[in-house]
């Protein structure tokens, strides 16, 4: 019954760790790449603890305790005028979607190598479009479902978080300078997503798998989406990154925009 199910929902506490830090955040270089990407200052990663078990089954009660929860309001934020500024009323709904993270090695990019995308040295090949003076068959792959590129990744591989996480990368914020090589969108796919996932190895197979759970999240108040950001836009994007073992949970997002210009 409905009202049994109410009973017995499990229910999730949250506790920040302020002290939880990620290597992409202090290394110069990543640094340094989002900022051209106008992705610094924009793109946060933070890190809470949870008392319950947790299943993908209840990713969207999960969800939506996180975004009520009284430790976990205050460090929330969204962006105006450049500005970080607190949500300004309560979340009342969420929508999550279940995104597949089984990937330990970067193999699943191995035919973006082999087709006209990229030139033998690495380069990414130009091409014309009728909106974009400055396009590039890289991005043309990633976002137009008519370019004959497009499945050069396979479908199901697009949907893995990894290849997500490459895309906003590519993509970026909305002064992004944009990468000759695709050698900068791979090393730092690979430093963040490395950050990001927790693995482990079975003690008999040795075989290493992937052991976090990635949800893609939005929250809502009564006047509709309130995070990550306002209005939908496809840069504007927020995760919840699950460690069941540690029972720890990492809020990653990004608010598109102009980004930070300095270090």
């Amino acid at each position: 019954m409905a009202g049994e199910k109410c009973v017995f929902e499990q229910a999730f506490s949250f506790s920040p760790l302020p002290t939880k830090s990620f290597s992409f955040q202090q290394d110069k270089d990543t640094v340094r790449l989002l900022m051209k990407w106008s992705m610094l200052g924009r793109l946060s990663a933070q890190t809470y603890s949870f008392d319950s078990n947790f299943h993908p089954y209840s990713c969207e009660t999960f969800a939506l305790h996180f975004f009520k929860d009284p430790e976990v309001i205050p460090s929330l934020r969204n962006m105006k005028a450049r500005v970080w500024v607190p949500l300004e009323n309560p979340v009342v709904s969420v929508s999550v979607e279940l995104v597949p993270c089984t990937k330990i090695a970067m193999e699943l990019f191995d035919p973006i190598y082999s087709c006209s995308i990229l030139r033998p040295s690495g380069h990414v090949v130009k091409c014309i479009h009728d909106i974009y003076p400055d396009y590039d068959e890289l991005r043309q792959m990633l976002q137009e479902v008519d370019s004959e590129h497009y499945y050069a990744v396979g479908k199901m591989e697009r949907e893995e978080f990894l290849f997500c996480l490459f895309k906003h990368l590519c993509l970026g914020g909305e002064l992004c300078q944009y990468e000759d090589t695709i050698d900068p969108y791979i090393s730092t796919t690979k430093k963040i997503y490395k950050d990001l996932i927790s693995v482990q190895k079975d003690a008999e197979t040795k075989k290493i798998s992937v052991v976090s759970t990635v949800l893609k999240v939005s929250a809502y108040d009564e006047s509709g989406l309130c995070f990550p950001g306002t209005r939908e836009e496809e840069q504007t994007f927020a995760y919840l990154i699950v460690d069941p073992v540690k029972r720890n949970v990492t809020l990653f997002y990004h608010i598109y925009g102009v980004g930070n210009f300095t270090l």
